[in-house]
């Protein structure tokens, strides 16, 4: 018999009673025989709530997603909602993405729900996060949640919760809930189903949060120039293919190619190394694609659908993958130019970013006379600001990693909207004799020429998690004073909610809520983010240079030196 840690045998012993089922036991019991690493990797912790919520690898244990983890997240959100809203009755919808035993486990969290007397409206297939998010106001619901895990690998799976406002959960929800949660034995699970409370929907939902797409993505394109566009279209073999095709056909736009490789939803991701738009190996086929159908534009979503890659061709003619600041500066300008054009800037309105993403955000902000809200890593933070200030309209916001919002219809990141409105960017503009990416060097040479990037530091299992934990310590115990030669002259420390000004040595309070973040700011302008990843086994290096641009004419050049920059600081601080 190996040796088990006290504290690791209690966590295991608890899964060898009765309210777990034989399967369960007697594979908790092979795996105390022949494997303490993994019996070890599986019940070490609880699975948390992250930035996206909860994700995780499928399998048996407390650090994993099964359905036993799922069915106490649920009966802890069930008491909640309980408390919560005494004397009404309760609603909930629930989606769930392409992975392997999503359909399964959004069955076991309905069944849960309805065992606690809650109405339950339950998609009958695959369909996108923002949709649910729609629909959770569309139907006038309590709560929602999706079964997703994003962009992870195939053995993962996940549990977003949405709230009233069709937000993900945020304080003081979240805390409540999770304190409820782990206040629950397994024993207090309600398994049983009412089935006469579960009731599936599916394209009727569809129709409205489509039509509900097109309007808020659709700027007064011209059929011609709708038919002028090129479209290069893959879901990666996930949900979107339920709903943007669909969307692009009812806007006008009928001269859409679709990755046909990649259209069927798998859980396997069988084409791809990782199903992330992010990754220009995630759109080779489509990249391909474009080559052969001389494409202007190629668009990939993720799994659940609420990250979109865009690809545009550069000024030789070349397919180029933009990065999320990229894509996000010039969505952001496009809806502002148009509320501007319309008379709708009145100084009551808002763009909303991240921490983490671009500051030329603010910088159009500043042009067009409305402010820019920056909040923490998620798209939570900026559903919450549309909550948090109703007296304010919401124009559209984004963050680097890929994501998305037009007007607050949907009160997350929205591959589906988001994708009709790049399509009505790059349509216009090739009407104009311009293009997306001639759009986007002509900002930065009105606003300032910002070039991000990203580095993604890997970390797996328990001695990873300790690592990341200890390189955040290191970075805070002694904080840099100069990165590539140029001095730090700011420190944001989002953890203990403190900015201090090296220079002056004044020191000012952060009023957002803690997150472990630290941020550098350079004598030369430079942004160094430090992050762990609150959905993946990583560090997220984010580093963001910037510089003037004088002219379209003087593009490549200046984009070569900022990379050059961005190399020599990723060489000074060794994370590459």
């Amino acid at each position: 018999m190996i040796y088990i840690e006290p504290q690791l045998l209690q966590r295991v012993n608890t899964w060898l009673t009765p309210t777990f089922d034989k399967e369960t036991q007697d594979y908790i019991q092979n795996l105390i025989a022949t494997n303490s690493k993994q019996l070890e990797d599986s019940f070490y912790k609880d699975l948390e709530f992250g930035t996206g919520g909860m994700r995780g690898i499928m399998g048996i244990g407390t650090n994993r997603i099964n359905k036993f983890t799922l069915g106490k997240n649920t009966q802890g959100l069930s008491n909640y909602l309980k408390q919560s809203f005494p004397d009404e009755a309760l609603k909930v919808a629930i989606a769930f993405d392409c992975r392997h035993n999503s359909k399964t486990l959004a069955k076991v969290v309905a069944d849960v729900f309805s065992a606690n007397n809650i109405q339950v409206y339950l998609f009958e297939d695959l369909r996108p996060t923002p949709e649910l998010s729609f629909a959770l106001k569309h139907l006038g619901c309590h709560c929602g949640i999706v079964l997703t895990a994003s962009h992870n690998p195939p053995e993962y799976n996940g549990y977003k919760v949405y709230w009233q406002d069709g937000g993900q959960l945020v304080p003081p929800q979240d805390t409540a809930i999770i304190a409820e949660i782990n206040r629950l034995d397994y024993s207090e699970i309600k398994f049983e189903a009412n089935e006469s409370l579960i009731e599936y929907i599916g394209q009727d939902v569809d129709d409205v949060f489509i039509n509900a797409s097109v309007k808020n993505g659709s700027f007064n394109t011209s059929d011609e120039a709708k038919n002028n566009l090129n479209i290069v279209f893959t879901s990666l073999h996930g949900t979107s293919i339920t709903t943007i095709p669909e969307t692009l056909k009812r806007a006008g736009y009928n001269n859409v190619h679709i990755v046909e490789e990649q259209r069927e939803p798998n859980g396997d991701f069988p084409t791809v190394k990782s199903p992330n738009p992010e990754e220009p190996e995630a759109l080779k086929m489509a990249l391909e694609l474009a080559e052969k159908v001389d494409g202007d534009i190629v668009i990939g979503t993720d799994p659940d659908s609420d990250r979109v890659g865009i690809a545009i061709r550069d000024l030789d003619g070349n397919m180029k993958l933009l990065n999320g600041n990229q894509t996000m500066v010039v969505m952001t300008e496009f809806l502002l130019k148009q509320w501007q054009n319309e008379g709708r800037i009145k100084g009551k309105e808002f763009i909303g970013s991240t921490i983490v993403s671009t500051p030329m955000m603010t910088q159009l902000a500043n042009a067009y006379n409305t402010e820019c809200k920056i909040g923490l890593t998620g798209f939570k933070w900026i559903a919450k600001m549309i909550k948090d200030f109703p007296e304010l309209d919401f124009i559209g916001g984004g963050e680097e990693s890929f994501g998305f919002m037009v007007g607050d219809f949907v009160r997350d990141k929205d591959a589906v909207t988001a994708t009709l409105l790049a399509c009505e960017i790059a349509a216009q503009a090739k009407a104009n004799g311009s293009s997306f990416y001639k759009e986007l060097i002509q900002l930065y040479v009105e606003h300032g020429f910002y070039k991000e990037r990203l580095v993604s530091m890997t970390k797996k299992g328990i001695e990873g998690a300790r690592e990341i934990k200890q390189m955040m310590i290191d970075a805070r115990e002694n904080p840099l004073k100069e990165v590539n030669g140029s001095k730090v002259v700011l420190i944001e420390d989002y953890q203990l909610s403190k900015a201090k000004n090296l220079v002056t040595g004044e020191e000012n309070n952060i009023e957002i809520p803690k997150s472990n973040v630290l941020i550098y700011y350079t004598e030369d302008g430079s942004k160094i983010a430090l992050r762990p990843s609150g959905t993946e086994p990583k560090i997220k290096f984010y580093i963001s240079v910037n510089t003037t641009l004088e002219s379209a004419a003087q593009f490549t050049k200046t984009e070569n030196q900022l990379e050059s920059k961005i190399d020599a600081i990723i060489n000074d601080l060794k994370i590459n």
